[in-house]
């Protein structure tokens, strides 16, 4: 049994003082507030439930900052495309476990607790298949395993290049499947994810153009109880490239052609219109915002604004894990609508509620709905997932309970999780998960493999 007690800490229904939680095993036991810290307690400052990173794609961090230099021609995300297929043609399993690894664990540093791996590099490098379909996906769940993170794994269905079943082309050699071949993958990546706790699986087709309306119906067939995520609207191209299609924009033809419902999460969703955002708010789909690879990308902004008066849901992902921290994508994704709209606290409520407590909330409880997962909080009987803040830096030196989340989403220099807790065991003390050093001297080891 353990007992860890808290300056403040966010419960279920707000910030109290003077926390004590008493562990056993993999849950929470028991709640007291308002009480003294005794010997046998260890001592901490604001504890609060984790966020869900719900969309990643782990294998990009090898190629994080490497992409910072413009070409001759008009850089975009279609030119980023083209040095990203560089690199998942040349990763093997080992490698994708030990780039994985070093992503899952600073995710846990930066205040992740759980991560949603739209996974798509699936094939040997030549793009023939391995003999285990999930060969690939086994890095994915050891990488887990290794660091602790909670894992919904989200294989990834590519059949075409583009609109119209475009063939595909070689660059995507290792994505490619049929329906068949799929479900076997599926099947496979059950397998993989057998000796996880808490492991989930879902289905993801990548995008509208990666496969056909016929495929579409089929895949959402296969697995009628699972998480669907998909990549929509997230670059202008692909947006005009569905009206010259189908005359119709990316959301506005999915939500026409699909059951879209709570189980869905549309990843990007940035080009949306007013009337594509009502309806995707009606259907209870959790819209999946990735603010700091949407930048980076030059992608656009998404109308979180307009999207959050109707009630819509959304939840905060990593994506291609250029930099890895919870708090700085909640803060891009609100200074991006004050830029858009020109005011300050655009997402906060007209009810006093603090900004960054606002968005923090939507982006747990999203998350948890995309993921697949019940939403972690500080209560008696729920999972002893959690994360402390150290009220030791200056950022939250004196900080009262209604300025904590606001101090960490806009005012840290630097990280500030103090430690990190996954199903009752400490995966990160003192800022720095516990296996560090050998997460990285794996992930130079892959890195100077790929760079041969």
């Amino acid at each position: 049994m353990t007992r860890l007690w808290f300056r403040a800490a966010l419960l279920p229904n707000g910030w109290a003082e003077r926390v004590r939680l008493v562990i056993e095993g993999a849950d929470i036991l028991a709640v007291q507030a308002g009480v003294a810290p005794e010997g046998g307690d260890e001592i901490h400052g604001f504890g609060l439930p984790g966020l869900p990173n719900l969309h990643s794609h782990a294998f990009q961090r090898a190629m994080a900052g490497r992409t910072e230099r413009r070409g001759a021609a008009r850089d975009n995300f279609w030119s980023w495309r083209t040095q990203m297929y560089a690199l998942a043609q040349a990763i093997t399993p080992p490698d994708l476990e030990a780039i994985a690894a070093l992503a899952y664990a600073e995710m846990l540093e930066g205040g992740f607790v759980r991560v949603g791996e739209f996974h798509y590099v699936h094939h040997d490098r030549d793009g023939t298949p391995f003999g285990n379909p999930a060969e690939m996906a086994a890095g994915l769940a050891a990488a887990a395993a290794t660091t602790g993170i909670g894992l919904t794994l989200l294989p990834v269905y590519y059949a075409n290049a583009g609109l119209g079943g475009l063939a595909p082309g070689e660059g995507q050699r290792r994505f490619i499947h049929d329906l068949d071949s799929y479900a076997r993958l599926l099947e496979a990546s059950g397998r993989a994810l057998a000796g996880l706790e808490d492991g989930r699986l879902g289905i993801a087709p990548h995008s509208l153009r990666a496969l056909t309306p016929e495929a579409l119906d089929g895949l959402v067939r296969l697995k009628p109880d699972t998480p669907i995520h998909i990549h929509i609207a997230e670059q202008t191209q692909e947006v005009e490239d569905c009206l010259a299609w189908s005359g119709l924009r990316p959301l506005a033809w999915l939500m026409q052609n699909q059951p879209v419902d709570a189980r869905w999460c549309l990843v990007h969703a940035t080009h949306a219109e007013a009337g594509e955002l009502a309806l995707v708010a009606a259907s209870g789909a959790v819209v999946g915002l990735c603010p700091i690879t949407e930048a980076n990308l030059g992608d656009g902004v998404f109308p979180a604004a307009t999207f959050l008066a109707l009630d819509g849901r959304f939840g905060i992902g990593s994506d291609s894990n250029v930099l890895i921290d919870a708090a700085q994508e909640l803060r891009l994704l609100e200074y991006g609508q004050r830029l858009l709209r020109l005011e300050r606290n655009v997402l906060g409520s007209s009810a006093g509620q603090g900004t960054a407590d606002r968005i923090y909330a939507a982006a747990v409880a999203g998350g948890a709905q995309a993921l697949a997962v019940p939403m972690d909080s500080l209560s008696p009987g729920a999972a002893a997932t959690f994360i402390s803040l150290d009220d030791r830096d200056p950022s939250l030196t004196g900080s009262t309970p209604d300025e904590i989340l606001g101090r960490w989403v806009f005012a840290a220099r630097r990280p500030v999780v103090d430690c990190v807790w996954r199903r009752g065991r400490k995966v990160v003390a003192d800022g720095r998960h516990l296996a560090r050093d050998a997460i990285e001297a794996r992930y130079r080891d892959a890195l100077e493999r790929l760079r041969a």
